[in-house]
């Protein structure tokens, strides 16, 4: 699919991922994460090591904490329960108080708005940490459902979130722009058969995103705005 040539109709929707796409939430992670390791007596971790690990949902995260720390793999899982609620209780407690907007967000959601696409947030943070997040910085009015990454049998970069995300809409994937910051929306997009951009800031797991599944690639959201990105958004 070419983002750049307009198709037949404009787009009826938009996917949007939240961490590393519409707000920056690594203070958040490194907070909540080595106050969870502190008190499990495990290592604490730089935050760039903590920026290589997000992106794959919390027990993911947790779990390569774990085993950065010296654990090993059966350990760590058998830890995770236990680790997963000292977690939860620890970024719920500083949930968006690390973290900030990018440069282009809000602008971009408005733009998007106004020319009448229906919004929704698609990201693998729990539920429970992604509509306070959404809240708390301003940006929950702007769409239409969210969804976590425990509101599916699957997280990204199955396909199967998406598919749920534009029945929800009620758009075909093809008419439903996916927009995130990492591999994991690129894979999951084209696999539901959505044209996806990607930004060029967010969290990647340290590898370039240019290598990662797109369309196109934005400096910011707002790009998404400028009368030569295609695809029937700006007119």
């Amino acid at each position: 699919m070419d983002f750049i040539q307009p198709p037949p109709q404009r787009w009826q929707s938009a996917i949007i991922d939240l961490d590393g796409t519409m707000v920056d939430t690594l203070g958040d992670f490194d907070v909540a994460l080595n106050r969870m390791l502190t008190e499990l007596g495990r290592p604490a971790l730089e935050r760039t090591t903590i920026e290589h690990m997000v992106g794959k949902g919390s027990e993911h995260l947790i779990h390569s904490a774990l085993v950065h720390g010296g654990l090993g793999a059966e350990q760590a899982s058998a830890q995770l329960p236990m680790a997963y609620e000292h977690y939860q209780r620890h970024y719920l407690s500083i949930n968006g108080a690390h973290s900030a907007v990018y440069p282009g967000v809000l602008e971009g959601l408005a733009g998007l708005r106004a020319r009448g696409l229906r919004l929704a947030c698609l990201t693998n943070k729990p539920l429970a940490f992604a509509r306070p997040l959404l809240q708390a910085k301003g940006l929950d009015g702007f769409f239409e459902c969210v969804f976590g990454g425990d509101s599916f049998e699957r997280k990204k970069p199955d396909p199967l979130p998406l598919l749920k995300t534009c029945e929800a809409l009620g758009s075909a994937p093809a008419q439903t722009l996916m927009v995130g910051d990492s591999q994991n929306d690129g894979l999951a997009a084209r696999a539901a058969g959505c044209p996806v951009a990607l930004v060029t800031y967010g969290y990647n797991h340290g590898e370039p995103i240019e290598g990662a599944p797109h369309d196109r690639l934005l400096d910011s959201l707002a790009d998404l705005l400028l009368p030569d990105a295609g695809s029937g958004l700006a007119h």
